[in-house]
């Protein structure tokens, strides 16, 4: 079920990325390694869901190979990973989630599927902003990751909960993400 974001990135964002990538670099770097432990953490909740359990093992995995990609950029530009920080984005979105175990799936679920096409937006930005080269077929590569694991998720909640239950939600965390995201200012990170 493929779905529309409900505010776009302005080219305010692209322009503060572009103007500080070094710093942009260090951020996409412990998103990625903070989404590979996201999964894992997910198929610790729901051991008990096997599907689950399988996606998520493999997305931690990709996850971390992105990481791994991320800190050869890192390396190449001599720059030096730092601590990673709060996500003002994702601690508010996150502040959305419910209690009670499926209810707290689903929300697992779709925020981490809204949060990867956040992510396939912006890094299909990146891609169409960067000059031809290696880094502009990078970030054209994971802005088509992202858009998978945006379906992933979905799929994943869809297999588990009533699809009404799904496309419920969906829509109300749509419009939280959005009020979220235009709520933040422009800065060379992907959040």
């Amino acid at each position: 079920m493929a779905f529309n974001l409900k505010y776009a990135t302005p080219l305010s964002w692209t322009e503060a990325v572009l103007e500080d990538f070094d710093s942009f670099l260090l951020d996409h770097a412990s998103c990625e390694k903070k989404a590979s432990g996201m999964a894992v953490n997910l198929l610790s909740h729901y051991p008990d869901r096997t599907e689950l359990v399988k996606a998520m093992t493999e997305l931690a995995i990709e996850e971390l190979n992105h990481f791994r990609e991320v800190t050869k950029l890192i390396h190449k530009r001599n720059l030096v990973l730092g601590t990673d920080s709060k996500d003002p984005y994702i601690n508010q979105f996150r502040k959305s989630i419910r209690k009670g175990r499926d209810e707290y799936m689903l929300d697992q679920l779709l925020i981490a599927s809204i949060v990867e096409a956040r992510g396939a937006e912006r890094f299909g930005l990146i891609g169409d902003a960067l000059d031809n080269g290696p880094l502009k077929e990078f970030y054209i590569a994971i802005h088509k990751s992202e858009r998978r694991h945006q379906d992933l998720f979905i799929n994943l909640a869809k297999q588990y909960l009533p699809v009404a239950d799904v496309e419920q939600r969906l829509e109300e965390l749509l419009n939280i993400e959005a009020s979220v995201v235009a709520e933040l200012p422009a800065r060379a990170a992907l959040h």
